[in-house]
């Protein structure tokens, strides 16, 4: 395989940081796949760190130009945050114990039947009133954002809290971003608007990804590509900012295609890899 100048890395990371800020995830599920082919003499660990590290830089990033449009809930990100750091740190423990072939192919199969859901439902839930976050949750929030506009939003604690430790431990079992599984989770099983749900999750993804990239410094696993992920860095930095101006600009139902695309893609991914395996 010929050697891919590491410059090439920069324009790469700009589509990954401005795909992925736009539907909230962090661009692991497109970077992970990418290392594993451009460079197969790297183990898992040392991609799982390369792509920690540029997930943290993309997701911080893509958190400062959304703070600065004001759609991020803090109180909440806070509190799915503080569930899914040890529900990664589980998923990392029980790599050891679960088969990876049988869960692909579950797992797999559950983010396809997300995406699947997603497309035909194409965010129509969001389109009802005011009244949806007090039917579908045990608490409700206001936001009001940068242009003046509000933003009610509910959720229910407790199941916040189950869900975001699952996510946090299923997101580690793959390797792939939390922030693909908070979207959804936050659009369909509470009353976020989409907008508020992808700024939420780059959130909740800067201290998940930090906690990855503090527990691969422990374990003395940190990238040899040092320039080579620089680029990736310096590219998402960039593509992150404008995700989140384009998602300004881009209707609810256009960002939830997006975000079906690459879950159908990562399970697909999973599903194939699971079978190839047996």
């Amino acid at each position: 395989m010929p050697a891919v100048s590491d410059a090439w890395f920069i324009p790469i990371g700009f589509l990954v940081g401005t795909y992925g800020t736009i539907i909230g995830a962090g661009g692991g599920f497109v970077i992970v796949p990418l290392l594993v082919f451009l460079f197969p003499g790297d183990g898992p660990s040392m991609v799982t760190a390369a792509s920690l590290a540029v997930i943290f830089v993309n997701a911080t990033s893509g958190t400062i130009a959304y703070a600065r449009m004001k759609r991020v809930s803090y109180r909440t990100g806070m509190l799915f945050a503080a569930a899914t750091i040890p529900g990664a740190l589980l998923g990392s423990w029980l790599t050891h114990f679960i088969p990876r072939r049988i869960f692909g192919l579950v797992f797999g199969g559950l983010l396809v039947g997300v995406a699947v859901f997603l497309s035909l439902t194409r965010g129509r839930a969001r389109k009802t009133g005011t009244q949806e976050p007090q039917a579908q949750a045990g608490r409700t929030l206001t936001l009001v954002d940068a242009e003046g506009r509000t933003h009610t939003l509910g959720y229910r604690p407790v199941l916040g809290v189950i869900l975001s430790f699952l996510i946090g431990t299923f997101s580690s079992l793959v390797g792939i971003g939390g922030g693909l599984i908070h979207v959804p989770v936050l659009t369909s099983l509470f009353a976020f608007p989409m907008h508020i749900a992808t700024a939420t999750s780059h959130f909740i993804l800067v201290f998940t990804s930090l906690a990855g990239v503090v527990e691969h410094i422990i374990d003395h696993t940190w990238p040899v590509h040092l320039l080579r992920d620089a680029c990736l860095a310096v590219g998402v930095v960039g593509g992150a900012q404008l995700g989140a101006s384009l998602s300004r600009r881009l209707p609810s139902r256009w960002i939830v295609v997006g975000l079906a695309v690459a879950l159908g893609a990562v399970g697909v991914r999973l599903a194939l890899g699971a079978i190839l395996q047996g």
